[in-house]
């Protein structure tokens, strides 16, 4: 039976992040050590070519994308942005420190963020987008897509449909690196669910920092689920 495999791959370091900054959907583009970092994760490991290549419309990601893989032609989804991070956009935690409401969300008491995406909204936004697109690929009959978005993205998409099951922060990702995922027709329109069978790029580790984020909110969050379960 015929499968589909999907690339997710997180953008490379941009502007924002090198500053500490909160940037949703800011259009903040690639760095130029964010540049040097995909070009030297690409020369030391694989990244898979796929037979249609896709994109947030963020600069950070079309920016990636190019250096990966120079000629694809990426097809746009707008509903493949990050989240909103409204006030507090292109700003940073000591700029928010003082924020009453930012401290409630550091410390896990609020999921809201003043004028920001709502995170169920969010969710909703990229099952959409990503149901549309394996249909689309199915209908096609394309076996094969790529694509670069963000962080907040790959985790929701594997967080709805990846096996083996894990958290949402689980799925974390280091800049330049992802997950490569493989859709079986049958399963998929029986459960919706999608097999995690490799990291990306091919050969590369996490990062410490990337582990040490995933225990920090495990500590922060997984109690919270597990008292709500």
């Amino acid at each position: 039976m015929k499968s589909y495999v999907i690339h997710l791959i997180r953008h490379g370091l941009s502007e924002g992040n090198l500053k500490g900054q909160y940037i949703g959907v800011t259009d903040s583009p690639l760095s130029a050590q964010g540049a040097r970092e995909i070009h030297r994760l690409k020369k030391n490991g694989i990244y898979p070519t796929a037979q249609r290549y896709f994109s947030s419309p963020l600069s950070r990601c079309i920016e990636t994308l190019a250096i990966l893989h120079p000629k694809a032609q990426p097809e746009i989804i707008e509903d493949f942005r990050e989240s909103s991070f409204g006030e507090w956009e292109g700003k940073t935690a000591k700029e928010l420190e003082g924020n009453p409401a930012f401290q409630k969300w550091m410390r896990g008491e609020s999921a809201e963020i003043p004028g920001g995406e709502n995170g169920g909204h969010f969710m909703a936004r990229v099952c959409t987008a990503f149901e549309k697109l394996v249909e689309d690929l199915m209908f096609q009959g394309n076996t094969s897509a790529l694509i670069v978005t963000h962080g907040g993205v790959i985790m929701t998409i594997l967080a709805a449909y990846g096996l083996p099951k894990a958290k949402f922060y689980d799925w974390m990702t280091d800049n330049g690196c992802g997950y490569s995922i493989r859709i079986t027709p049958g399963l998929w329109m029986r459960s919706q669910v999608a097999e995690v069978f490799q990291k990306l790029p091919i050969g590369a580790q996490s990062s410490k920092a990337v582990d040490e984020a995933r225990q920090a909110a495990d500590m922060l969050w997984g109690e919270k689920e597990e008292k709500s379960e």
